[in-house]
């Protein structure tokens, strides 16, 4: 019987980024976690595309003048337009965008990316996953806590840190040193 490998298993439940890598997927450890990969904690596909979006969105903040349809972004990205459009209505209705309808409009950040954490976009895509206990549901909510409750408490607080403190300035382009 040949078994799959545990990878991909892994990506199946969308633990693991696929083989198509963003040019900004990045492995940026969380101070304290070595070999950390931020993808495992963003479990949703979802949040992962909307980062992606966002990205874009900031990489454009420079230009007051400049927006992006949800098409733009989504070919900027190789995202299918239809979810980067569901995505970019979520992100409104949070806050995070503002857009304007018709022609010539389309979405801007609603404020500086670095007032916009990582943080501010997981929190409309992710369920909050502190009471999900790996024992089951006698565990940790209802009972003694499991084996694991005080290190994935530690890790889930290293997590928060890491992304209330990380915004979306990491994408602003860098200014030109040429000299006039």
């Amino acid at each position: 019987m040949n078994r799959t490998p545990p990878e991909s298993k892994f990506e199946s439940r969308g633990l693991v980024t696929s083989s198509r890598r963003s040019r900004y997927t990045r492995r940026i450890p969380p101070e304290g976690l070595p070999n950390f990969r931020l993808s495992a904690m963003l479990q949703q596909k979802t949040t992962q595309n909307a980062i992606a979006a966002m990205s874009r969105l900031a990489e454009l903040y420079a230009d007051p003048a400049q927006v992006a349809s949800s098409r733009e972004i989504a070919t900027s990205r190789n995202l299918p337009v239809p979810i980067v459009a569901k995505i970019l209505t979520e992100l409104s209705r949070g806050g995070l965008v503002t857009g304007s309808p018709g022609p010539g409009g389309g979405y801007r950040l609603a404020r500086h990316p670095s007032k916009i954490s990582l943080f501010d976009l997981v929190s409309l895509f992710e369920r909050d996953a502190r009471s999900a206990c790996p024992y089951g549901p006698d565990w940790c909510g209802s009972g003694p806590h499991c084996p694991l409750h005080d290190s994935l408490l530690s890790i889930r607080a290293k997590v928060d840190d890491y992304l209330r403190k990380t915004t979306f300035a990491l994408f602003l382009p860098a200014k030109s040193t040429k000299r006039k």
